[in-house]
């Protein structure tokens, strides 16, 4: 009996140590197809898929392994035919097989997507992690309706039981639902994408990540934002980049003695020589009102590739170009500026009216309520 039992330790611990150093081995390996990923950034899709699926094959084999070497291939099959509570061992080490294989399958299957999508330019990243986050979702249920599948005959009352569940936490979590809802809209509707140049309501700035819930950018004063779908979607959305170039317009003002044809000519071919802005579609220069001391130009040019450094390097080139330009030719920037007259009213009584002159506004009007 002391033999029996010696040998019986013996073997015990002989799988203890066989069972801890294949969980080394495939630590080990999982470990070091990371570091491949980290300082390899050039591996590409494929390389990420042979790696994926290298993983996949540690893993799986280790699994396999331990099975055999606890002999459990026996109590596993059983577990499967029979429910009983004798064989709960197997059925606990066969679920934690099942949840295991499919945290290594969904990693597999992300980049199967990433290779099949990543070349397509219809595609976007948005919308590929969101099928790859819905694969992900799928494989985690089957296994977990599985799982339960072992643990119990009557999945119908559990199925019921959850339903009445999801519907108890959707109503507490009806604003994420929505966002999330939002999200789906957002990624086939894709007004935006992560790169892009965009204003939603009064937030303006460059999208960074895209989410199923929630869209985040980054804005010019290094602020990180982060919007919820449900608000991206009910507001009005200006995207500045999709189409690859943007106009700018610039306001200036001549005095009412030029001729606002030549200032426009003058402004047209003085912008033309820039180097910021684009010759098709040409800059022009319209007129833009009556101003109280000036008639008022718009200056419109474009740029590609928009951005919001290039849009005020541009403006600014713009402005200075203009100032030296009509200097030049002597047309004059008028600031803000109020004409004193007489009238005479019946009885011969002469009333003199006017407003004296006020402080400079950037499009020529007048500034109400400046100091005398």
């Amino acid at each position: 009996m002391a033999d029996a039992l010696a040998a019986a330790d013996a073997t015990t611990a002989g799988r203890v140590v066989a069972t801890a150093a294949v969980v080394v081995a495939v630590l080990g390996a999982r470990y070091g197809v990371d570091r491949v990923r980290r300082s390899d950034r050039n591996i590409g899709q494929r390389g990420e898929l042979v790696l994926s699926a290298v993983a996949s094959l540690v893993t799986g084999g280790g699994i396999l392994l331990v099975v055999g070497l606890w002999d459990l291939i026996g109590p596993l099959a059983r577990s499967y035919r029979n429910l009983g509570l004798q064989d709960l061992a197997g059925r606990i080490l066969l679920a934690v097989v099942i949840l295991a294989t499919t945290y290594t399958l969904t990693d597999f299957v992300g980049r199967i997507i990433g290779e099949f999508t990543g070349k397509r330019s219809s595609i976007s990243e948005h919308q590929r992690e969101i099928v790859y986050r819905l694969t992900q979702v799928t494989l985690y249920t089957l296994a977990v309706l599985v799982v339960v599948g072992l643990f119990t005959r009557n999945l119908g009352s559990l199925l019921v039981g959850a339903g009445f569940l999801g519907i108890v936490v959707g109503m507490a979590a009806r604003q994420t639902l929505g966002a999330a809802l939002a999200g789906f809209v957002l990624m086939f509707s894709r007004p935006f994408e992560i790169g892009d140049w965009i204003q939603v309501g009064n937030r303006e700035g460059i999208v960074t990540e895209i989410t199923i819930v929630s869209t985040r950018i980054q804005t010019f004063d290094g602020e990180y934002v982060m919007l919820p779908n449900d608000e991206v979607s009910g507001q009005a959305i200006t995207n500045r980049t999709r189409k690859g170039r943007l106009r700018i317009e610039v306001e200036v003002g001549i005095d009412y003695d030029h001729d606002p044809s030549h200032a426009a000519e003058i402004a047209r071919e003085t912008v033309t020589e820039l180097d910021q802005i684009l010759n098709v579609p040409t800059p022009q220069v319209v007129g833009k009102r009556f101003g109280d001391s000036a008639i008022v130009l718009g200056v419109r040019v474009w740029i590609d590739n928009p951005s919001a450094r290039r849009m005020w390097r541009t403006r600014t080139a713009v402005i200075e170009s203009l100032t030296d330009a009509f200097a030049e030719e002597g047309i004059k920037i008028p600031f803000p500026q109020r004409e004193l007259m007489g009238r005479t009213e019946a009885g011969g009584l002469a009333i003199a009216e006017g407003r004296e002159a006020t402080p400079a506004t950037p499009d020529g009007g007048p500034n109400d309520g400046a100091e005398e």
